[in-house]
């Protein structure tokens, strides 16, 4: 959808109610909820990831796991988050160590291949729900994007706002991590191929770091 700049605005939209902050016994059950649902994908894929299953496995009554997540897309893709969160964590303890901001990226994003090589049926149940999200799901897809926006932020630099062009860059590796992802859980592309892939998206952020 195009907007135009051009077009009177409309009466501003009312802010969103805050989502209160989980309590320590409810973050406790959330996050067994999402180790149960990753065990599960990561046996069977998105087809063995039920409702039903996931309740019983972590302990919660089926009423309590749909007030949490509404549906197993909502499910899925917070595990995708949680997962990415926690290598999140791990790249920040070790960072990418090159000089070249582009191949800090590209390590970066390599990385998050490998992890999710060891586990390419989590892998797929987590794209495909991404894949299958619709507008109802739009607030954690969103999450999910952000997320990997950070990541790729902070391989460039971390501590300074991205400039204009090394956010065009970045949105093209984000789409590039995400469709080379895409081909290689469907068998359509090598892990070899991949890394050629993100090595010539990320020669953009190289660029664009380059012409400040």
């Amino acid at each position: 959808m195009t907007v135009d700049a051009s077009a009177p605005a409309g009466p501003p939209a009312s802010a969103p109610s805050p989502v209160p902050a989980l309590t320590e016994r409810q973050e406790a059950r959330r996050q067994r909820i999402l180790r149960a649902t990753q065990q599960l994908a990561a046996r069977g894929g998105f087809d063995a990831v039920q409702m039903r299953e996931v309740a019983e496995s972590s302990e919660v009554a089926l009423g309590t796991l749909y007030r949490y997540f509404p549906s197993k897309i909502h499910l899925l893709v917070a595990t995708m988050q949680d997962q990415l969160e926690q290598l999140h964590d791990q790249l920040r303890r070790k960072p990418p160590v090159s000089t070249d901001p582009g191949e800090r990226v590209a390590e970066t994003l390599m990385r998050t291949f490998k992890a999710l090589q060891r586990e390419p049926h989590l892998a797929e149940a987590m794209m495909r729900a991404l894949t299958f999200a619709d507008r109802s799901v739009s607030a954690e897809v969103d999450a999910v994007n952000r997320l990997i926006t950070d990541v790729i932020a902070d391989a460039i630099h971390s501590g300074r706002p991205l400039t204009r062009a090394e956010l065009a860059a970045v949105r093209v590796v984000t789409h590039t991590w995400h469709s080379t992802l895409i081909t290689w859980l469907s068998g359509r592309a090598s892990i070899s191929q991949v890394k050629a892939d993100i090595d010539t998206a990320c020669t953009l952020v190289s660029q664009a770091t380059s012409a400040e």
